[in-house]
């Protein structure tokens, strides 16, 4: 008797949620970069230094667009490269990374008003590990789950998956701790979790360092009944 798969969810209403949710909320950043109001014959002077009181909520933008652009090429890698079905559960724990990077605009402006405040600075590494978080536990899911279809991947691909995923909360971790001290160290620890994920050359120095660790590298992990064997692209979010 030949078993039957259980029905899928429409993968592509998945993505175009995704990118629904994503580009609203990277235009919703904008929102507080406001023109300062002043009055008509206001001088030069005083509206230079009007407009460099907005540069910490400039700087917490890009930062912050950055961030959601590296975890929307993530997701899309996820769910539409790796995995090539949607169940239930799998829309669940994109449920719950969509919720999580919809509040980044509400901790990107706190930051950017109080860019020296240790409670801002925790509340926008809370963020970060939270998604950061979230997205492990959604390729952990799709790993175990045989219901869900994907690709076959080398193990190198795998693991420079989970450290592109893994590297923002140690920074995030570190930017809390080091807030203590110097929050513009915090600050640049959150730059440096978000600039190793969009730099394509910090592939190529990880790749570099696996190849030294694991012998491993080019064994390939078994897809979930998917019938086309494609390589994971680490420019994908792996």
């Amino acid at each position: 008797m030949i078993k039957q798969k259980p029905a899928h969810m429409k993968q592509q209403r998945l993505d175009g949620l995704a990118d629904g949710i994503f580009a609203i909320v990277m235009t919703f950043l904008a929102f507080e970069i406001k023109v300062p109001v002043m009055p008509d014959f206001v001088d030069e002077a005083t509206l230079f230094m009007a407009l460099k009181d907005l540069l910490p909520i400039f700087l917490s933008f890009i930062m912050s667009f950055a961030l959601l652009f590296t975890y929307w090429r993530a997701h899309h890698y996820i769910t539409s490269v790796y995995a090539k079905t949607l169940t239930v559960y799998l829309a669940c724990y994109n449920a719950l990374f969509f919720l999580l990077i919809i509040l980044v605009p509400f901790s990107t402006a706190l930051l950017g008003e109080y860019p020296n405040n240790r409670v801002s600075i925790t509340i926008y590494a809370l963020n970060v590990i939270l998604i950061g978080m979230s997205l492990y536990l959604m390729r952990r899911h799709i790993e175990k789950d045989s219901e869900i279809d994907t690709v076959a991947i080398t193990k190198i691909e795998r693991r420079s998956g989970y450290i592109r995923i893994l590297f923002p909360i140690a920074t995030a971790v570190l930017a809390i701790v080091i807030s203590v001290w110097s929050p513009l160290l915090a600050k640049i620890s959150f730059l440096l979790g978000i600039l190793f994920n969009l730099i394509p050359a910090s592939s190529n120095v990880m790749h570099k360092w696996l190849d030294r660790l694991f012998a491993d590298d080019d064994d390939v992990i078994p897809s979930n009944h998917y019938d086309i064997e494609t390589q994971g692209d680490p420019d994908l979010g792996e």
